[in-house]
């Protein structure tokens, strides 16, 4: 996404909500921004949780198993709460304060839950394909 910083102001305000989110997903995510000339590229996609986990998992069929996993946890709300465990963000973490170590951000920015997650579900099983086999088998990971 290229734009110029004369250009944010006509943009709607769920617009300019959307660049500053891929702005801080792209940091968090240990992606850089370049600037030229005032104007700035961005490099991870600009939007969706989804788009981010994409970009942040990489390999296409590892990705489809974390996506599998992260529709039937949390339908990618990275806000998603449950009522009755308190699980947490797109991953279900529990507990949600788990997500702190991958940043402090981890309540309100997908990204971070995203490395969060992917972190997890390599430590614990191997790949997110591995997970995804877990949870088809049990349906929780």
């Amino acid at each position: 996404m290229s734009f110029t910083p004369t250009a944010l102001p006509q943009l709607s305000r769920t617009r300019r909500r959307m660049v500053a989110a891929s702005v801080v997903a792209a940091t968090a995510a240990g992606l850089s921004l370049t600037g030229v000339s005032g104007s700035a590229q961005a490099a991870t996609p600009a939007g969706s949780a989804k788009e981010i986990a994409r970009e942040i998992v990489g390999d296409d069929a590892q990705f489809q198993c974390f996506a599998n996993i992260i529709e039937r946890e949390s339908n990618w709300d990275h806000t998603a709460t449950n009522p009755s465990s308190g699980a947490y963000g797109l991953v279900q973490a529990l507990p949600a304060t788990k997500m702190e170590s991958a940043g402090s951000d981890w309540k309100t920015n997908p990204a971070t839950q995203i490395k969060w997650g992917l972190n997890y579900m390599n430590e614990r099983y191997g790949s997110p394909c591995d997970a995804w086999k877990f949870w088809q088998d049990n349906h929780w990971y």
